[in-house]
This record gives structure tokens, sequence and C-alpha cells, in this order.
């Protein structure tokens, strides 16, 4: 494998600093992939606030109100440890963290 090459992902994508590899196929043609993303560590979240979970609720709805953007719901799932999205809004009563991005500190909305 050859990981010389990259692929260019938004900065808003979850795959935005994600590294690539290359697989040189048996036709010469070369195969370009994503390394395997591990969710990071709860510690690398600032916590805004908590978000309680309603019957019938849907992440990207949950999404949009607190980050402004239903496609953002990828966060939401890494601050609570979530590698199924929608696991997080299967129970009611549960207790979502909506934090601040991956490794930005902040002083959370207090009020």
């Amino acid at each position: 494998m050859n990981p010389t090459r990259s692929l260019i992902f938004p900065p808003t994508s979850r795959y935005h600093n994600s590294e690539t590899a290359s697989l040189l196929q048996a036709d010469g043609t070369e195969l370009i992939y994503l390394k395997r993303r591990f969710l990071p560590s709860p510690e690398r979240f600032t916590l805004l606030q908590e978000h309680v979970v309603t019957q019938g609720e849907r992440l990207d709805n949950i999404t949009a109100r607190y980050l402004g953007d239903p496609l953002q719901f990828w966060r939401i799932c890494d601050a609570n440890n979530a590698m199924n999205p929608p696991e997080l809004v299967a129970q009611v009563g549960r207790r979502l963290r909506i934090t601040m991005p991956e490794g930005i500190p902040g002083i959370p909305n207090v009020g």
C-alpha cells in the first residue's frame, strides 16, 4: 500500500482529516480508500449542554436545532461515543451531549 494520495473532504465532513491508503489491483489500477476512522475519546469534547430525547425525535432534527446543520449529526455521534446514529434517539429520556467540535476548548453555555 502506498498512502501517497489523499482525498479532499470539506472541513465540515467527519472525514476531513482522514488518512488514505492505496491498493494496486491485479489489472494495474490503483484503488484509493480511506483508512479506518476511530471514534474520538469523549474527553476531547467540551460539553455545551445536554438534550433529552423525546418520543419520535430524529437525530438530524436535533442536530439542525443545536448545530444549525442536519448533516453534522456525526458530531453528536462522536460526542456520545456512538457508532450507530439511530441508537442515540431509540430510547426516550436518553441524555445526548451537545459539544464543541472535537479538540476545541470552550466555555459551556451557562444560563
